[in-house]
């Protein structure tokens, strides 16, 4: 007898799912399927589970494929399970590939094929579902289609790029359902797009995307001028449309909570506070964020996005060089030190009256913060859950949104959008 094992979250379960585990049932002669339970879906960083674990059960059964139900409950399980059980063969998507080679020396990796069209049909018809193109012109995705297996609920369906031979090597690589070079046919079906180009073209696939009723997810890498964001901006109220920048620090739950720290006395009045952040290609930021960042964290610091300012550039070549602001507002010094192309040590540190936060290196991909307070050489640690890149938690905060109805964030308000993106663009003004 040919035992077969393949495991899932199966939320809000649809016809993918039910033919994942048919195809895995017909691939051998007794089927057992790893459920996830709520505790680890939290633990690997899944985002947005919307049925309860006996749900998610009681649809696996129901399919009929199960000949056995077991639950998924921490990290480093399915080598016990395939011992356990005597597994022949691991089944498992597609979109997986790779990522479950290290059990080969235990039983057959078995990844299939995804089911092409029928996730987003089954998405149009759930309005749980974010049904999401991507719109690229090079080879980095920023890590969405990663990041969204992690957000139940969001599904990359599909990939725009002017080069249909790139597109479908793009389609390839991510393991998605269809490639585009025609811009129309790319949206049809979809109700939100991400923005992940490298060139100023970025502001009119936004454009062209919001005149087709398309909520947009975007990352610019060139600094567009505050007339096109206010446009953008406007249409996006006006149409009832996402316009999400995807700041990885305004989602992130440790640098939320480390604002709320200073906003709240725990180090007393902020009196300085250093921010650095280095543009490598480790960091995954580029230029226009690096500076976007740094400016983001003095307005949070500060409560304000008026500054006087004090600016330093040195430039080592045409593609790298160490600018340093001295920001100054409502009697706190903020410096930012931003390298582009060169090796920074990137960190905050908050010094206040009574003491003084430090957040490590990469800080905007971290998941915890250390307070020191004064006369106490041992810091108090504070640490949040952060998986991946951060993208998952923007990729979650585009679903509540829209189950709320709701479609400007009050992490990142239109008003308090346009003030920085100001602020930012008196700083790279003031170094060219």
């Amino acid at each position: 007898m040919k035992k077969i094992i393949t495991y899932g979250t199966f939320d809000l379960f649809h016809q993918g799912h039910y033919n994942i585990l048919k195809r895995a049932k017909e691939y051998g002669d007794y089927l057992i399927v790893g459920v996830t339970s709520e505790s680890f879906d939290l633990e690997r960083g899944k985002l947005g589970v919307r049925d309860s674990l006996l749900t998610r059960i009681e649809n696996v059964k129901k399919t009929g494929f199960a000949d056995e139900i077991i639950i998924e409950e921490f990290n480093g399980q399915k080598i016990q399970d395939v011992q356990k059980y005597n597994i022949d063969a691991l089944v498992i998507g597609s979109d997986w590939i790779g990522k479950f080679d290290y059990l080969k020396p235990y039983c057959e990796v078995v990844y299939l094929e995804r089911t092409k069209n029928i996730s987003s049909t089954q998405i149009r018809l759930q309005e749980q579902f974010l049904n999401v193109g991507l719109i690229l012109d090079s080879d980095n995705d920023g890590g969405f289609v990663e990041e969204s297996k992690f957000v139940s609920g969001v599904h990359i369906d599909r990939v725009f790029c002017e080069d249909l031979k790139q597109a479908n090597e793009l389609k390839q690589k991510y393991q998605l359902n269809e490639a585009y070079d025609n811009l129309d046919e790319f949206m049809d079906g979809l109700n939100a797009v991400i923005v992940n180009v490298k060139t100023k073209k970025a502001v009119e696939y936004i454009k062209k995307a919001q005149k087709a009723g398309k909520h947009v997810l975007y990352r610019f890498f060139e600094q567009p001028t505050l007339k096109q964001i206010q446009s953008m901006i406007d249409t996006a109220k006006k149409k009832h449309l996402l316009l999400l920048d995807c700041m990885v620090p305004v989602y992130s739950q440790a640098f939320n909570q480390l604002m709320w720290m200073v906003e709240c006395g725990r180090i007393g009045k902020v009196i300085h506070a250093d921010c650095i952040v280095s543009n490598t290609d480790d960091s995954q930021l580029n230029k226009y964020y690096s500076v976007l960042y740094a400016v983001y964290v003095a307005s949070r610091i500060c409560a304000s996005t008026d500054f006087k300012y004090t600016t330093f550039k040195h430039k080592f070549s045409d593609d790298k060089y160490y600018l340093r602001a001295s920001l100054e507002s409502k009697g706190v010094l903020i410096d930012l030190e931003i390298g582009e192309g060169i090796d920074l040590l990137p960190n905050i540190k908050i010094l206040g009256e009574e003491g003084q936060i430090v957040v490590p290196n990469d800080w905007w991909n971290t998941g915890y913060f250390e307070i020191y307070h004064n006369g106490n050489p041992v810091p108090e640690r504070h640490c949040y859950n952060y998986e991946g890149n951060g993208m998952r938690y923007i990729l979650r905060e585009a679903l509540i949104m829209l189950r709320e109805d709701n479609y400007e964030t009050t992490r990142f308000s239109n008003e308090y959008a346009m003030a920085l993106y100001q602020a930012c663009k008196n700083i790279t003004e003031k170094v060219k």
